[in-house]
């Protein structure tokens, strides 16, 4: 992976702060989310957005492996949302899809992802423009990859903190 490219709040359209990766394969997207893992805690809210295939359920199933849950991550698309108890006395996992649902917060009320938010960590694929409202703080995570029909095996991640949250995170350390 490529070093990240840190900006101050004050250079990021939005709060917060901001790290870009180039990852080019499966496993470094795996490895970039149990490093991501290891800055998270109970009460994060995590966005992912990118095209299909893109490699957001790659990148969750990192994260569980970081935060320690039971259970295999897999695409959450036709059930919308599992959880997945920590093994290791952490925060549980809750993965939940958006895809499918048209509405935006309301429909979303279903899942009661605002109850589970304070004693979990919730990453929520395709959430942008339906789960803001959740959380103040919250970590967009956007994977763009080439589109068509291309084996490139080449994503560009760019991670933006929303919040108090995350103004001091330093995302840096996930090049390490």
């Amino acid at each position: 992976m490529e070093a990240p490219a840190p900006h101050s709040p004050a250079e990021s359209p939005l709060p917060g702060v901001t790290a870009e990766f180039t990852v080019t394969s499966p496993e470094q997207m795996q490895e970039l989310g149990r490093r991501l893992a290891k800055l998270l805690r109970a009460g994060d809210l995590v966005m992912l957005n990118g095209e299909l295939g893109a490699g957001k359920t790659t990148l969750t199933r990192g994260l569980g492996e970081g935060l320690g849950v039971r259970g295999a991550v897999t695409s959450p698309t036709f059930v919308i949302a599992r959880v997945h108890p920590s093994l290791v006395a952490g925060p549980p996992l809750v993965h939940a899809d958006a895809y499918r649902l048209g509405g935006g917060l309301d429909e979303m009320e279903d899942l009661d992802l605002d109850v589970s938010l304070p004693d979990s960590v919730v990453v929520v694929e395709w959430g942008e423009g339906k789960v803001e409202e959740l959380a103040d703080d919250r970590l967009h995570v956007v994977i763009h990859r080439a589109v068509g029909d291309t084996t490139d095996e080449v994503r560009h991640v760019t991670l933006t903190g929303i919040g108090h949250r995350w103004a001091t995170v330093d995302l840096a350390v996930l090049s390490a």
